[in-house]
């Protein structure tokens, strides 16, 4: 049975409007204008300035709001019991696309895309087989072995750390990549791997992050990769505060504590929102399965300013031999999502 739909588009748009930040748009633009196509993003519970995940999100719809002709809003629920809500409201005014962001949301688009056939659905790091919902999905690992080979020819203790946010599968392909391509540099390395939690929450919780940082340092670790969304803020807290180095997920994150980041595991959500958005505009918006690995950019690690002094040449001409050869299919990476 389909889940009751919201009774009223009046009440589903102030719901909207209480939810939501404009997106470069004003409000009567938000549902009067017939020239444009309407975009609404949902974001999680981490919010669109956790400098990460939901911050590559965003700034993908904020340029496609720049280039295309749509009108933009976000969500920013702030709790898991007002994702679907938001959602709902979004598509029950008539959105022309609905961009749910992390994996959480997936049921929720799944019913959401159920009750609104008519309407399109994006969701980012989650798999559905509804026709009108695309699912854009990344290679993780791949990235993740590139930036754990970074972290072992680094280290000077042959310890590193992984924090990773909820305790999830999605998170283990980023734990599981890093480790081996640590151990594929030094396979003695000794990998010290810490969860922030077991719910929503493990992903806004920097404080815990940190002391999960400082337990990791204490015990040796001298490189840690931070996958935690908000809370790997209290990662980068604590390496700046111990003088140790941290790598950096989703977003090219180097800037945020610059000569403590070794480097970033740049997850191109950006480019995937921005591709899906511009796909509906040309009228060429798919459902299913789009994946984003190291051939099309969609992952990879951050080079720039603020880095390139950390990171040898020697150690970037390995790991683009890895690189190539990930591509070229001689070096398989595990999949943890798929065992």
């Amino acid at each position: 049975m389909s889940r009751p739909r919201l009774q009223l588009a009046g009440f589903a748009l102030a719901l909207v409007l209480g939810l939501a930040t404009t997106g470069c748009r004003d409000l009567s633009q938000a549902t009067g204008d017939p020239g444009k196509l309407r975009v609404g993003i949902v974001f999680d519970s981490g919010g669109k300035d956790d400098r990460s995940f939901n911050a590559a999100a965003f700034r993908g719809v904020q340029q496609a709001a720049k280039d295309f002709p749509i009108v933009l809003r976000d969500a920013e629920p702030g709790d898991p019991a007002s994702l679907e809500p938001a959602m709902r409201a979004f598509a029950e005014v008539g959105y022309d696309l609905v961009i749910g962001i992390g994996f959480a949301q997936t049921p929720i688009v799944e019913a959401v895309a159920k009750d609104y056939p008519k309407v399109n659905f994006a969701i980012v790091d989650g798999v559905s087989s509804l026709p009108n919902v695309a699912s854009l999905i990344f290679k993780e690992h791949e990235g993740s072995y590139l930036v754990g080979m970074i972290a072992a020819h680094t280290s000077k203790t042959g310890k590193i750390g992984f924090v990773g946010g909820m305790d999830v599968p999605l998170i283990h392909k980023f734990q599981v990549g890093y480790e081996e391509g640590a151990r594929a540099v030094n396979p003695e390395i000794q990998v010290i791997q810490n969860y922030v939690g077991v719910t929503e929450a493990a992903w806004n919780n920097p404080g815990k992050g940190k002391e999960l940082a400082v337990a990791q340092i204490g015990k040796g670790a001298d490189v840690l990769f931070a996958a935690a969304g908000n809370s790997g803020l209290g990662v980068f807290d604590a390496v700046e505060q111990l003088d140790k180095l941290v790598i950096g997920v989703d977003s090219n994150q180097n800037w945020v504590k610059p000569g403590h980041v070794l480097t970033s595991m740049v997850k191109r959500v950006d480019n995937a929102v921005y591709q899906i958005i511009g796909d509906l505009v040309n009228r060429r918006f798919q459902g299913g399965i789009h994946v984003y690995g190291l051939p099309d950019g969609g992952i990879g690690y951050a080079m720039d300013q603020y880095n390139e002094k950390l990171i040898s040449p020697l150690v970037i001409q390995d790991v683009e031999a890895a690189k190539a050869k990930i591509i070229r299919g001689e070096i398989t990476v595990t999949d943890a999502m798929a065992q």
